[in-house]
């Protein structure tokens, strides 16, 4: 059968079509699922990003993991095929892609898995890998009134896909990211062996899939931790004028403790200037609010910075109730008074607020234009010199779409600690450890560790680091290998000035550039794919490895 397949896939018959190709391969198979012919110009050639096009030989629509399994078996007996795992098309960069390889379509797998389980008197959602995000969140709520804790900000993303980079939101300071969110997986591995992994059960590999880029494993099911579901959102805009100010509060709001907190923390920088896409009029949450310049403090710089917060409630809670909660919480931050817009909205409308810029984007022709997107983790220590070199320089005219920016935790600083003494204590003083161990003995001390680094995300140091985020929405023309340009020239600055990052949603084209990336994990890296992917057929797009038919353990390409 592979001996077909080889000679199939390299087109030894001259007379033979596409069509026919496809056709024996499905034959040689022997899917449950179906197979259709690849192309430069078809769904699986192309992704969000509109940089970069691939022509793959075939796209396997799977019926489940079997077929998957199948495929990535196929695939490993012949000397160069292999193979990507594509969600719902969004990488930037043709991360999904498999120029001559095959792609297979998760999305036909959506419906595989969707079971309600109660753990330990905790709920948990069976999901499938192909599965949309938004799918899920509609069908919780419908059904049980829970939702997952953690999202990303747009919804219309596999479960698999986001779980194989991070998955990041106003939420992830919370409860981290939607990696942090889940208990056990079931992937087919590089050696096609269908696997359920979790903490305590094959173990290395779970960690490995999780933030893995796709490099070990393809995610087919997914174990999501849930909690019940509001059912209204308070959602408040502040603006500043100040970034030290900005940065400030959005790092005291973060660190509060319980009792204390906003459920979702984020906020974006903007021009200042009336641009409608770029400065103020981007900032209002209702279009009969206006945003006055007049409130401005003076002098004010080329931009400002809003901070994005809401805080869930129930129908049974009562209006005052949440204005003195709202109140209090914002009292102490130091926002332009005058400058403050806020909205009530349905928890549902709040989750999916993406999706509406979607189908207005969509009914303007934008939609579909490429999207030469940034997405850069900053510590903490660097983020004043990354505002002062390219906000305050490089991008104050704005980006022709939204520039994200809110910090994250990287463990349990201060907020949602469970715990009557601080974890956080000097533990050369005995009195302090005893306590520390009395404590931790009698269940005081729970270790909420947001971002777990047996993971494969890669995070810059310090315990405080934020997000920044490019959101680009631009024509096709010269100006996209312009932004293209600038964001190899941002990267090069927060290099050369020795600024403390780490690209998210990483793309890069040579090894040493990986290696970088990675630091003092490249080898832990190196290691699980030797594990669960010797012969590099996995996710080609990402451009980590080159795919090999010889056993990678003695391959010295590595």
């Amino acid at each position: 059968m592979i001996a077909c397949l080889g000679r199939t896939v390299h087109g030894t018959d001259a007379n033979s079509t596409p069509d026919d190709d496809v056709s024996t391969i499905s034959q040689l198979l022997d899917l449950q699922g179906s197979i259709e012919n690849g192309g430069i110009t078809g769904v699986a050639g192309k992704d969000f990003g509109g940089l970069y096009s691939a022509k793959p030989l075939a796209v396997i629509k799977p019926s489940g993991s079997e077929d998957i399994a199948r495929v990535v078996k196929a695939a490993l007996r012949t000397s160069h095929l292999t193979v990507a795992a594509r969600g719902n098309g969004h990488s930037i960069n043709g991360q999904a892609m498999a120029d001559g390889g095959l792609v297979i379509d998760m999305r036909s797998t959506e419906e595989n898995h969707f079971k309600l389980l109660t753990i330990d008197g905790s709920p948990y959602i069976d999901v499938s890998g192909g599965a949309l995000w938004e799918d899920v969140l509609k069908r919780c709520i419908s059904r049980f009134s829970l939702a997952p804790r953690s999202w990303t900000d747009y919804l219309s993303l596999t479960v698999g896909g986001t779980l194989s980079n991070a998955g990041v939101s106003g939420q992830a300071f919370r409860y981290g990211p939607q990696t942090s969110n889940v208990t056990e997986l079931e992937v087919v591995t590089g050696k096609g062996e269908v696997t359920v992994c979790s903490e305590t059960q094959n173990s290395e590999l779970f960690f490995g899939a999780l933030g893995g880029l796709g490099q070990f494993s393809i995610i087919t099911r997914a174990r999501v931790k849930l909690q019940p579901a509001p059912d209204m959102v308070r959602w408040i805009r502040l603006v500043y004028s100040e970034f030290e100010e900005f940065t400030r509060d959005a790092e005291f709001l973060v660190t509060q403790e319980e009792g204390e907190l906003f459920d979702y923390v984020e906020g974006f920088v903007f021009s200042n200037s009336d641009d409608p896409i770029n400065g103020w009029p981007s900032v209002p949450l209702d279009p009969d609010h206006e945003f006055n310049p007049t409130h401005i403090p003076q002098p004010a710089g080329s931009v400002l910075y809003c901070l994005e917060v809401a805080l869930h409630y129930s129908h049974s809670d009562h209006h005052s109730n949440i204005e003195t909660a709202v109140s209090r919480l914002i009292e102490r931050l130091g926002f332009v008074r005058r400058l403050k817009f806020e909205v009530n909205v349905s928890y549902m409308e709040f989750i999916l607020r993406v999706k509406q810029v979607e189908e207005h984007a969509k009914a303007n022709g934008i939609w579909d234009s490429p999207h030469p997107w940034l997405n850069i983790f900053v510590s903490k220590s660097s983020i004043v010199d990354f505002d002062r070199t390219v906000f305050k320089k490089m991008l104050k005219d704005g980006v022709g779409g939204p520039m994200l920016i809110y910090p994250l935790l990287r463990s349990n600083s201060g907020s949602r600690p469970s715990t009557r003494i601080r974890v956080n204590v000097m533990l050369d003083n005995t009195w302090t450890f005893w306590s520390f161990a009395v404590a931790l003995f009698m269940g005081n001390v729970i270790f909420q560790v947001r971002w777990d680094d047996r993971t494969s995300v890669v995070l810059p140091e310090g315990e405080i680091f934020y997000i920044v985020a490019l959101l680009r929405f631009v024509p096709k023309g010269p100006s996209v290998e312009k932004l293209v340009a600038q964001n190899h020239e941002i990267v090069k600055l927060c290099n050369n000035e020795g600024l403390d990052f780490k690209l998210y949603l990483p793309h890069y084209q040579s090894k040493e550039d990986w290696k970088r990336h990675f630091g003092y994990q490249w080898s832990r890296f190196v290691e699980r794919k030797l594990s669960f992917d010797p012969m590099a057929i996995l996710a080609p797009g990402q451009q980590i490895f080159k795919r090999t038919h010889i056993n990678l353990n003695q391959h010295s390409q590595l």
